[in-house]
């Protein structure tokens, strides 16, 4: 800054999360801090501080309408001029696919930084001051802005895409599956709130019965946590041409965290048979997050070959 500037001012938006928790006495762990109270414990920097208490829970019980309530106070906040970064303070367990979605949702004209903490503000080792005076730092530097959505946390950070909770219980809690150095970032605006997206987990011998009661219940798509590079068996091919016969998008990921993943095996059930039977790969994104993309391409009414065309288009990203 030179003499006389005023300080970069950065808008702290407070969601929940194990960075606001104490242990009850019960030994329950529950967001009670505010984010004003969280600010507080932050050493001196030479920067301007805007809380906003936007809810307190953990993320864990988030709904889709949270998280959409989350990214429109981010559009919201990119409108104000006064406002130079935006740090969100969020649980561990859904921050990927929040912070996804607010790289989805918005052209960043500044940046926008996601952190919390593993460990709770009472606990010996706490690391939400650390994770938050890092945000922090982060969000002041214009050059973010070119990022994408980030995420800070126990020492790293890290674009939104591909990302992923690696561990439980390490404050280095965060990677990314397959790091792209130019991270799609489509604009889906509409809101998401109101589609529903399953998850079915694949494993050896499993039948397609949570694909078809997925189908019962009028999801909008499937996303498959399949094995290895996204494969399944002849019962899941099978149900993967119901879901096409009557429009309802299957995307394939893994349960496997890093990695490219390919549509090359056959032998009746692996990913190049679910390629043929109308499911879409996603080469780059996790469960989670290939949940939340595919959530917004639907909730903006892309076309089938539309949803296919954004999962492909990161294969060609991705290839080293």
């Amino acid at each position: 800054m030179t003499a006389g500037q005023a300080n970069p001012l950065v808008a702290v938006i407070a969601t929940g999360g194990t960075i606001a928790s104490e242990r009850t006495d019960s030994g329950a762990s529950i967001p009670s801090l505010t984010g004003e109270s969280l600010l507080a414990l932050l050493p001196d920097m030479p920067v301007d501080l805007r809380p906003i208490e936007l809810m307190a829970k953990d993320s864990a019980s988030l709904t889709p309408a949270d998280m959409q309530e989350i990214s429109d106070k981010v559009g919201e906040l990119f409108a104000d001029d006064a406002i130079n970064g935006i740090v969100v303070l969020h649980g561990t367990d859904a921050m990927e696919e929040t912070a996804l979605l607010v790289h989805l949702q918005h052209g960043l004209n500044k940046p926008v930084v996601f952190t919390g903490a593993q460990f709770t503000a009472d606990h010996p080792k706490a690391d939400g001051p650390s994770n938050l005076a890092a945000a922090v730092a982060a969000a002041i530097d214009p050059a973010n802005a070119g990022r994408g959505v980030l995420v800070c946390f126990g020492g790293r950070l890290l674009p939104a895409w591909g990302l992923y909770k690696h561990s439980s219980d390490v404050a280095d809690a965060f990677r990314q599956s397959r790091p792209l150095e130019n991270p799609p970032s489509p604009r889906l605006a509409a809101a998401l709130d109101s589609v529903r997206i399953d998850v079915v987990a694949i494993y050896p011998g499993c039948d397609s019965v949570h694909v078809d009661a997925s189908l019962r219940a009028d999801a909008h798509g499937i996303v498959l946590a399949a094995l290895g590079s996204g494969n399944a068996n002849p019962r899941l091919v099978e149900a993967v041409r119901r879901c096409a016969d009557v429009g309802v998008p299957v995307v394939v990921s893994s349960r496997v965290p890093d990695g490219l993943l390919v549509s090359s095996y056959g032998g009746g059930g692996g990913g190049h048979d679910l390629a043929a039977a109308g499911a879409i790969h996603s080469s780059t994104l996790r469960p989670g997050q290939a949940r939340i993309l595919l959530a917004a391409l639907v909730a903006s009414g892309a076309s089938a070959e539309a949803i296919e065309h954004m999962f492909a288009d990161f294969v060609s990203d991705a290839t080293p």
